[in-house]
């Protein structure tokens, strides 16, 4: 393998590129617009991902964290309030090669239950028809593990991650974990991923930060596919009738 690369847990293979370089085109992170539907989302024609997850599980921190900016995603402290989908564009010298899509968190009590079946179509058909979703970031609690939700939405988005989405868990709140708990925690989600990538994410003691930004770099700036090997050589079709020369 070159040296230069590493390979995934899915066996793909991944360029090695300065944390410093991933984490600085995070802190590009600005805001582009807000929608309480899907159709008054604008037209994307760069990777977007996506950031879902229950209310709680830590969804803004994690994206202020990631981006170095304290205020970038809003967290309501009632969680479940916060009802719009929030894009966020990525790219150095204000040209964007990357979105950020904050979807509402979803399971939280305090909101009513016409409120939450109205979001949850809202999210359903986000990720099951909006065009430029290349990635989706689901973040999890491991102590509370999978909910019910998350499975309904891993099993939304499976059709989508079988034709090419990419899909990372992100379990949050490391730091309230031990060692062991925490190598335990990864080896349960990996078998629930349905193959996607998982990773240990604290944003009180930066685990996971630099590895999560790199990827989520990878993500957004996928490699040229090899170039097609030239077709061969054939031999010319004579003209005029003429055969071959003996």
């Amino acid at each position: 393998m070159n040296p230069a690369t590493q390979a995934t847990p899915a066996g793909q293979t991944l360029s090695l590129i300065d944390d410093k370089l991933a984490m600085g085109w995070m802190h590009t992170a600005r805001f582009l617009t807000t929608a309480a539907q899907l159709h008054q989302l604008p037209r994307v024609d760069v990777p977007e991902i996506a950031f879902v997850g229950r209310s709680n599980a830590g969804k803004s921190t994690c994206i202020n964290t990631l981006t170095q900016q304290k205020q970038l995603a809003f967290a309501s402290k009632k969680p479940g309030r916060t009802q719009h989908i929030n894009l966020f564009s990525l790219g150095k010298q204000g040209v964007t090669d990357a979105v950020l899509a904050d979807l509402p968190g979803y399971g939280y009590a305090a909101v009513s239950r016409s409120d939450k079946e109205r979001w949850q179509r809202v999210m359903l058909n986000y990720l099951m028809q909006r065009e430029s979703l290349s990635a989706v970031v689901l973040l999890c609690d491991p102590r509370l593990g999978l909910t019910e939700l998350d499975e309904a939405l891993l099993n939304a988005i499976r059709p989508r991650v079988e034709q090419g989405l990419k899909f990372l868990v992100l379990l949050t709140k490391a730091d309230k974990l031990t060692r062991a708990e925490q190598a335990k925690a990864l080896s349960i989600m990996r078998l629930n991923a349905g193959g996607g990538e998982v990773r240990m994410f604290s944003a009180l003691k930066k685990q996971g930060v630099g590895d999560v930004a790199q990827l989520l770099w990878h993500w957004s700036h996928p490699e040229p596919a090899a170039a097609a090997d030239p077709a061969p050589v054939t031999s010319a079709t004579p003209e005029s009738g003429q055969g071959p020369e003996d």
